[in-house]
């Protein structure tokens, strides 16, 4: 059998597509860098993370992307010869109109390759798909602001350039919000697959067809295809978002967003630090022609039927993750905010450590230094040793624990008005900061060690620090997660840990990191 979620922490919005007995998922980034999470697998049970397709700033500029904004729901597909990607960068999520502008760039090869420069679309809404018919015409399949309805446009297969006019052709089924639509050639019939509901706890999946591209479109009779038993909290919720892909053998399954609740006072209270993840269900075409749940209802499941064969593989996502800095390249699974890491981070400057540069301050839209990977597991331990020595109240390294700009926390070490080293904890709840503890005197000229202790179901975070070979000594109290999640923050992304530094004094300062941890 599959687990579920196959792609564990903030990785939602899920697009699968094959290439022979390949399969590739994408999923959404928002605001951290680089562009859209690639993940491959040839089994759809052990799934590895590969290069992001969004790589260079001439394709994706996020400088000043508010919380949340950036890159929202690719799509990711294929025509036999070349993979295409189209993705929404969100500009701004409040007011009367999101700012959305809509790009695809394309390659031959989706593992080793570079991806193309991009190409503007439109900025009619976001979540836009690119459908392949088998006839060679190709169709942008968007969604309009105000949740108005689906349209397509046929587009020129080289330039993307439109053909003819925009056509609404499905309204969405009345559970509001439709969006994130994919549409599919199967048999005799044309199916577009939506998101609504929103994309909190009344998230689903629904399915509508038509004889033509151009519709009218016809609602499944029971839909949602899939949904989330809200009467349970302990299984997966916010089920959504979902893509379909048939196997070399003719099965199919479906791909959608889930969350993993951590549940509170009876199930009255649950919040999500680990934010929207993904999910696979098998699938079945039914008589009637309508696709459902092999496992009957229309509750997604915690495990799904594999394919008849599996490669047994490492699944990169079961693991925990453990650097120690001795290749040439960061790894893929790393993170930064909104800008390239490579343009603060550096592997080379000293063999066996990452040299991360301070520049602005965590609360910073903008120039941020934070080298992170997301929160996969509610119970975890991420630790770091670190060399720096601050010269200012300015410069400041550390570990990091955070959701986005204005809610974290940063276990770091600084200089006190008198330019002795200190240890500090911060913490910035909505956008209000607060000193957690008195500064605590440390050697100056000594590296220390940094821990984040999320424990207790992952209810509870604790923060820790030892200088060389001496005991942990705990900092602070104890923290509620929920000030992580992203039901407080209102946010569609996830906790993150991370390497952190910022000097603003002339944002030169470096800091060594010598190795990273995450440990489940």
């Amino acid at each position: 059998m599959i687990q579920n979620p196959i792609l564990k922490g903030f990785c939602p919005d899920p697009s699968i597509v094959r290439a022979g007995e390949d399969y590739y998922i994408a999923t959404s980034t928002f605001e951290w860098w680089p562009g859209v999470r690639l993940f491959h697998s040839k089994d759809l049970k052990h799934w590895e993370q590969i290069k992001s397709p969004l790589r260079r700033k001439s394709q994706l500029d996020m400088m000043g992307n508010p919380p949340s904004c950036g890159i929202w729901a690719p799509c990711l597909s294929y025509d036999g010869e070349k993979f295409y990607l189209v993705y929404t960068d969100v500009k701004n999520k409040n007011g009367r109109f999101y700012n959305t502008h809509n790009f695809v760039v394309t390659t031959r090869d989706i593992q080793n390759g570079e991806w193309s420069e991009p190409t503007y679309l439109n900025s009619v809404g976001f979540d836009p798909s690119l459908f392949h018919d088998a006839d060679g015409k190709k169709y942008l399949v968007n969604m309009l602001f105000k949740f108005k309805g689906i349209t397509v446009q046929e587009v020129d297969p080289e330039t993307f350039a439109p053909i003819g006019e925009r056509k609404l052709v499905y309204g969405g089924s009345g559970l509001r919000c439709t969006e994130g639509p994919h549409m599919y050639h199967v048999g005799d019939w044309y199916y577009v697959i939506v998101a609504e509901g929103g994309t909190g706890y009344e998230h689903c999946v629904t399915m509508a067809r038509a004889k033509t591209v151009w519709g009218p479109f016809e609602t499944m009779p029971d839909n949602p295809v899939l949904t989330s038993d809200r009467d349970n909290p302990w299984e997966l919720q916010k089920c959504g978002h979902a893509d379909i892909v048939d196997t070399p053998d003719g099965e199919w399954y479906m791909v959608h967003l889930c969350s993993r609740p951590e549940i509170q006072e009876g199930g009255a209270k649950k919040w999500c630090p680990l934010g929207r993840e993904t999910a696979i269900q098998k699938m079945v075409w039914c008589e009637d022609g309508w696709l459902r749940l092999k496992a009957g209802d229309r509750f997604a499941k915690v495990e799904t039927e594999e394919l008849s064969f599996s490669e047994h593989g490492v699944n990169d996502e079961e693991n925990g993750f453990h650097d120690d800095f001795k290749d040439d390249e960061l790894a893929v699974r790393y993170s930064s905010p909104r800008n390239d890491y490579a343009e603060f981070a550096d592997v080379k400057a000293r063999p066996g450590f990452v040299r991360i540069r301070g520049q602005e301050y965590m609360n910073s839209n903008h120039r941020v230094s934070l080298l992170a990977v997301r929160q996969k597991h509610h119970c975890c331990l991420a630790e770091t040793y670190m060399e720096f020595e601050p010269e200012s109240y300015l410069q400041m390294a550390g570990i990091c624990y955070m959701y986005d700009s204005r809610n974290f926390f940063i276990l770091g070490k600084t200089a006190n008005d008198n330019g002795d080293p200190v240890l500090c904890l911060w913490k910035c709840d909505n956008g209000q900061e607060s000193d957690e503890i008195q500064p605590i005197p440390v050697p100056r000229g000594e590296g220390i060690a940094l821990r984040v202790q999320v424990c207790e179901n992952g209810f509870i975070a604790r923060f820790f620090y030892r200088i060389g070979e001496g005991e942990w000594q705990k900092v602070g109290g104890d923290y509620t997660t929920e000030m992580l999640s992203d039901e407080y923050c209102r946010g569609f992304t996830g906790a993150h840990f991370g390497m952190y530094a910022h000097d603003l004094e002339r944002m030169e300062k470096c800091a060594d990191f010598r190795y990273f941890n995450v440990n489940v």
